[in-house]
């Protein structure tokens, strides 16, 4: 028997109520695998593999270890709210190799995927976070879910050349004002 204590993490989960995972998945339809294209999913209990250095601490903050590894590390921040997620087909991650030359990393001579395996079968990625403006939690509720499938509904229905731009002109904002704040802080 080891002597070395365990570590233990726990972390609050819950699951989508299957009515509201079926009426999203109406509304989206589904991939060439007959998986959900959009999933609604709790923070905390959708994980992600990640590969680097890890630095594992006792209760007290202290460093017991320090290891090169994968580790299944929850996927979305924060971890306490719903998030709504998108399924991407694996092209759109490019080939394995180009994934791996693009996500390997080295740590003390030792190459560790650091975004994890190549998604062969495609991946979830994030839309959006059910949230109030002011970022507070919102309950999955059955209102909640209309809006979710409204918005599915919606997304469906625009032809890609626009939600490019859409997104292109999002970005750009955000980027400009990203910049504006930065200009702000360097003129005092």
């Amino acid at each position: 028997m080891s002597s070395s204590p365990t570590i233990r993490v726990t972390r609050e989960i819950h699951e989508t109520p299957a009515l509201i995972h079926e009426r999203v998945t109406r509304a989206g339809g589904t991939n060439r695998y007959g998986e959900p294209n959009f999933k609604v999913v709790w923070g905390g209990a959708r994980l992600a593999w990640i590969g680097g250095r890890w630095t594992d601490r006792d209760a007290h903050g202290n460093v017991t270890r320090e290891t090169i590894e994968m580790r299944r590390v929850p996927k979305y921040l924060p971890i306490d709210r719903w998030h709504i997620e998108r399924w991407m087909p694996p092209e759109s991650y490019g080939s394995p190799d180009e994934w791996f030359a693009q996500t390997i990393e080295i740590e003390d001579g030792i190459r560790i995927p650091a975004l994890g395996p190549y998604p062969s079968r495609g991946e979830y990625e994030h839309c959006f976070t059910l949230e109030s403006a002011s970022r507070e939690f919102i309950p999955l509720s059955s209102a909640a879910c209309d809006w979710i499938v409204r918005a599915v509904e919606w997304s469906r229905r625009q032809p890609r050349r626009e939600l490019r731009g859409a997104i292109a002109a999002r970005e750009s904002l955000r980027e400009r004002t990203a910049d504006k704040a930065i200009d702000e802080v360097f003129a005092q």
